[in-house]
C-alpha cells in the first residue's frame, strides 16, 4: 500500500458516494459505489480476497478518487454514468450499448409520425426507445391504414396549403391519406387522431377502443350507419393489434419487471415494462463479469440502467429477490402467487432462453465449447478430481446362462469412438453369475492396458447396482487402480447413480446433461454387448454332430445339410445316396461316422 493510499484512506469521509481506483498510468480501473466511503474503500485493503481477480485489482490501485454525494440513490446514478463514461477495465460491461429507435410525434402543422434515432429538441414527443424495430414498423403501419396519417415531408403551413403549393399523391387515390395537403381534410380532425395514436402509444389501447365504441354506438343510435361502419372497422384494426401484442393480464398494471439468471462469466437481465396489463417494452441483455459481482448487485446495476435507456418512472419494480438498491419512491415487490407472479415468470422464461440460445449459438460457432461444458457438468455433478475426457463403460450379456460376454465402450470428449470398443468371452465364469463376469472383464481389461501403457480413463461406468460395482471396485483393487481411476455405477430401475463405499445412491436431474451422456454410454454399451451375444448364440445353434467328423469340410457340410435338411435325415440315408452326393472316399468317412 502507497502512502498516497494510507493518507487518503486516512481522510475518507463515512458518506455515501462513489470511488475511482486509479493505476501507475493515471487510469480509472474500476468504479464503485458504497453507502460509507470509508467503510467500503479500506475494505479493499484490510481482508484478505478469495477472488483472484479482486486481489490482482487491489495490487494495482497506485491512486483513489472519490465523490460524495447527497444520498444513496444517487450513489447508483452516478456510478452507472462514470462507468459508461469511464469504461474501466474490472467494471461489469453492458455488452449491448446500441442506440435504439423512437416513434416521434413532429411538432408541425398536420404532424408526420415516424421511425427515428435521433432525439431533436423542437417540441416534437418521442415514444420508445424500442428494442424491436419490426416492432415500430407494425405500429407505424397500423397508425397510416387506421388513421390514415400523411407520410409526405411536405411543409403543410397554412400559408402553402391555401396557396394551393401541393397536389394530392397517389397514398391519396389508394385512400391511405385524406389529402391535407390540398385542405381536403381540415387540422381539427387530423390531430384528434394524433390525439389516439399518442394514447395507444402510451400503451392506453383499452381506452381508444372504449371512445370508438362510444361514438359508432352514438352514430347508430342517430342512423348514421355508414359513419358507424367507418369506426367499426376502425375499432376491428385496433382489436386486431391489440390481440397480437402481448397483453399479459386483465388488469392494468403499471410496472416494470426484471428477472437474472448467470454462469460462471455473464449475468443475463430481462427488463418488461408494462402499461395498462400489457407489454409495450421487452429487452434482455448481458454484463460480462469482472470480479465477484453478488446478483442482488448486478440486479440493480440492470434496473438503473434500463430505467435510464427507456425513460421508465414506475413506482413498483417487480423482482425475484430484493436488489442492492434504493430508488425514491419506488417499491420492490416479490410476488409468490397471482398475477404478478406470472409476469415474473414470463421474465424468467425470457432471460433463461436468452441464455441457451446464446449458449447455443456459441456452441455452433466452437463445438469444442459445448464438449467442454458437459464434461465439466459430469465432473461437478460425480464430484470428480478431473475432466474426465475419456470415459469407459461395461456390460455383461448372458441368457439362462449360456454364451455369457462382455462389452466395453469408449467415449472420448463425450462421443463414441468405435474403434477402441471391445467384445469379450467369459472364460473364467460358469452359469450366469454377473459379479463374477464383472470382476474378470474389469481386471482382463485394466491389466492389459497397463501392460500396453496405453491410456487410462477418468471414469468407468459399470451397467449394474452396488454388486456389480464392488465386483469391479475388487479388480481394481487388485491391479492397484482403484482411487486413480474413479468408479460408478448405474442401476436401471431409478436410474441411480452409485458410489463405491456409499450406500446412499445419487440422483440426478433427469433433464440433466450428466444423466444423458452415462445413460448414453450405459445403452452404447448394452446394445453392443447384446449384439455380440447375438452372434455367439446364432453361432452355435448352426452347428451340428458334423462338426465333430474329421476329413469333412464346410462346403461338404453345407451340400449334406442343403440335400437331406437334417443331420437325423443324413443318418436314414443309405450308403449309395450319401456316396452319389459326395463322393465315395467322404461318403465312406460318413458312413462309418453314422456306423460308428
Amino acid at each position: 500500500m502507497t502512502d498516497e493510499i494510507k493518507n487518503t484512506l486516512a481522510v475518507i469521509p463515512h458518506h455515501p458516494g462513489c470511488y475511482q481506483f486509479l493505476d501507475e498510468n493515471g487510469t480509472v480501473i474500476y468504479v464503485g459505489k458504497a453507502k460509507n466511503l470509508k467503510k467500503r474503500v479500506t475494505s479493499y485493503f484490510s481482508k484478505y480476497h478469495e477472488h483472484p481477480k479482486t486481489r490482482i485489482l487491489v495490487r494495482k490501485i497506485q491512486q483513489i478518487k472519490y465523490i460524495v454525494v447527497n444520498s444513496e440513490e444517487d450513489t447508483f446514478l452516478l456510478e452507472n454514468n462514470l462507468i459508461k463514461q469511464l469504461k474501466p477495465r474490472y467494471n461489469v460491461m453492458l455488452k449491448d450499448d446500441k442506440s435504439y429507435p423512437f416513434i416521434v410525434v413532429k411538432n408541425e402543422y398536420f404532424p408526420r409520425v415516424y421511425k427515428t434515432r435521433t432525439i431533436v429538441k423542437d417540441g416534437s414527443r418521442y415514444f420508445g426507445p424500442y428494442t424491436s424495430v419490426q416492432s415500430v414498423n407494425a405500429l407505424l403501419e397500423i397508425f397510416r391504414r387506421v388513421y390514415k396519417i400523411r407520410t409526405c415531408q411536405l411543409n403543410l403551413t397554412p400559408e402553402n396549403i391555401a396557396a394551393g403549393k401541393f397536389k394530392v399523391c397517389l397514398e391519396y387515390h389508394i385512400k391511405r391519406c385524406e389529402g391535407p395537403c390540398e385542405g381536403l381534410q381540415l387540422l381539427e380532425d387530423y390531430n384528434k387522431n394524433i390525439e389516439e395514436i399518442i394514447e395507444i402509444l402510451k400503451g392506453n389501447v383499452s381506452i381508444i377502443e372504449k371512445q370508438i365504441h362510444e361514438k359508432m354506438q352514438f352514430l347508430a343510435d342517430q342512423l348514421r350507419f355508414e359513419e358507424a361502419h367507418r369506426l367499426k372497422e376502425k375499432l376491428l384494426l385496433i382489436q386486431n393489434f391489440r390481440e397480437k401484442s402481448q397483453v399479459v393480464s386483465n388488469i392494468n398494471y403499471n410496472l416494470d419487471i426484471f428477472s437474472i439468471e448467470e454462469d460462471d462469466n455473464s449475468a443475463y437481465i430481462n427488463y418488461l415494462h408494462v402499461v395498462n396489463g400489457a407489454i409495450t417494452q421487452a429487452y434482455t441483455f448481458e454484463y460480462k463479469k469482472k470480479l465477484d459481482e453478488s446478483p442482488e448487485e448486478l440486479l440493480g446495476m440492470g434496473i438503473v440502467e434500463m430505467r435510464q435507456r427507456f425513460g421508465s418512472e414506475m413506482k413498483e419494480i417487480i423482482v425475484p429477490f430484493i436488489p442492492d438498491l434504493k430508488l425514491p419512491e419506488v417499491e420492490f415487490t416479490v410476488p409468490q402467487r397471482g398475477e404478478k407472479r406470472t409476469l415474473l415468470s414470463l421474465s424468467e422464461k425470457n432471460v433463461k432462453q436468452y441464455k441457451i440460445d446464446k449458449l447455443k449459438k456459441a456452441e455452433m460457432l466452437n463445438p469444442e465449447q459445448r464438449t467442454t461444458r458437459i464434461l465439466k457438468g459430469v465432473q461437478t455433478d460425480l464430484q470428480l478430481k478431473e475432466i474426465p475426457w475419456h470415459i469407459e463403460c461395461f456390460d455383461n450379456s448372458n441368457i439362462q446362462g449360456t454364451n455369457p460376454v462382455a462389452a466395453c465402450v469408449v467415449f472420448k470428449k463425450a462421443k463414441p469412438s468405435k474403434k477402441d470398443y471391445r467384445h469379450y468371452n467369459v472364460k473364467s465364469v460358469v452359469g450366469p453369475d454377473d459379479f463374477a463376469s464383472m470382476r474378470e472383464i474389469v481386471e482382463r481389461r485394466y491389466s492389459r492396458l497397463l501392460n500396453e501403457g496405453a491410456s487410462l480413463p477418468q471414469l468407468i461406468i459399470i451397467d449394474g447396482g452396488k454388486g456389480q460395482l464392488h465386483a469391479a471396485v475388487e479388480s481394481l483393487q487388485k491391479i492397484g487402480l482403484y482411487g486413480k481411476i474413479a468408479v460408478i455405477g448405474i442401476a436401471k430401475r431409478l436410474e441411480e447413480i452409485y458410489f463405491p463405499e456409499d450406500p446412499v445412491p445419487l440422483y440426478i436431474d433427469k433433464n440433466s446433461e450428466t444423466l444423458k451422456l452415462i445413460q448414453q454410454a450405459r445403452n452404447e454399451a448394452h446394445r453392443f454387448g447384446i449384439t455380440f451375444h447375438r452372434q455367439k448364440r446364432s453361432k452355435s445353434q448352426t452347428t451340428s454332430e458334423l462338426d465333430q467328423v474329421k476329413g469333412i469340410g464346410p462346403e461338404t457340410k453345407k451340400r449334406l445339410l442343403i440335400h437331406f435338411n437334417s443331420v437325423k435325415r443324413i443318418k436314414e440315408a443309405s450308403k449309395g445316396e450319401i456316396i452319389s452326393l459326395i463322393g465315395k472316399s467322404k461318403g465312406e468317412i460318413i458312413w462309418k461316422w453314422i456306423h460308428g
